[in-house]
């Protein structure tokens, strides 16, 4: 399916308590979308029946991947779900590590573009919400632009922030079950979540922070698919931050991740 998209430019919006202070980008510039050209398969030869087996179901998938964050936020207003009349800004150029000055949009698609090669390793197709920094996606347009593209569910990538810097851990975000905008992919979202924070945690060996259920996500509610936000570790916390700008513990979180989804699959 293709379409093309047009999207605006607009001022810079702060997300987490821990803002972001990286320097003024260069200007944005306005995409056009198509969304045959975000999507990507492999084709992968195996050797066994099981193998061909597994590489058939997964390559009848297709996974969105969405890197939270751009490198300028859009202070503009969205509602944050079909219907809403509460409305939020459409996206933020989110938070930054409090030891290394990296910023979350640079973390989120570092670690998604791993996640996207494991998952072609493995025979599924994947769509990447943005695949650049310099982007202007409304959390609305990123759950539409994965909808659209025909993917199965659809994984948000994000670190997290707290004014405490001793949190740290891996947390899981989906609706709750009345959700007034998407209840009827509770179940799914949720199990989605279960699987993807299992085998992280199993990969990593970091704290479980668990699942948190919540209708406050415009990226979340605006979704037809099922769909999990992944806060990878808190920024804020000096030694989380550190970790996760390591390849290898990017590895394993992508790893973790692509092992979540193929459990949710099975």
């Amino acid at each position: 399916m293709k379409f093309t998209i047009k999207l605006c430019l607009c001022c810079a919006a702060l997300f987490s308590v821990c803002g972001c202070a990286a320097k003024e980008p260069a200007p944005l510039h306005t995409p056009t979308w198509d969304i045959t050209a975000h999507t990507t398969a492999v084709s992968t030869t195996t050797i066994t029946t099981q193998s061909a087996q597994a590489t058939t179901i997964r390559a009848a998938r297709k996974v969105a991947i969405d890197a939270g964050h751009q490198a300028r936020g859009n202070n503009e207003l969205e509602p944050v779900g079909p219907g809403a009349t509460e409305s939020k800004a459409k996206v933020s150029s989110g938070t930054q590590g409090v030891s290394t000055g990296v910023p979350e949009y640079r973390l989120t698609l570092d670690v998604s573009k791993k996640l996207r090669d494991i998952l072609l390793s493995r025979g599924y197709e994947v769509f990447m919400i943005r695949e650049s920094h310099d982007m202007n996606i409304s959390n609305r347009e990123r759950a539409q632009l994965a909808d659209q593209a025909g993917a199965d569910i659809l994984v948000r990538v994000h670190a997290n922030g707290s004014e405490n810097p001793e949190d740290n851990g891996l947390m899981m975000v989906a609706p709750t079950p009345n959700s007034p905008f998407v209840p009827q992919l509770y179940r799914s979202s949720r199990r989605l979540a279960d699987d993807i924070l299992a085998e992280m945690l199993k990969i990593t060996g970091a704290r479980d922070k668990g699942v948190w259920e919540t209708d406050t996500m415009s990226g979340i509610n605006w979704s037809s698919i099922p769909v999990v936000l992944v806060e990878m570790g808190y920024m804020s916390n000096p030694a989380e931050d550190e970790r996760m700008q390591q390849a290898a513990y990017q590895e394993k979180l992508a790893e973790g991740m692509a092992n979540g989804i193929d459990r949710f699959f099975e």
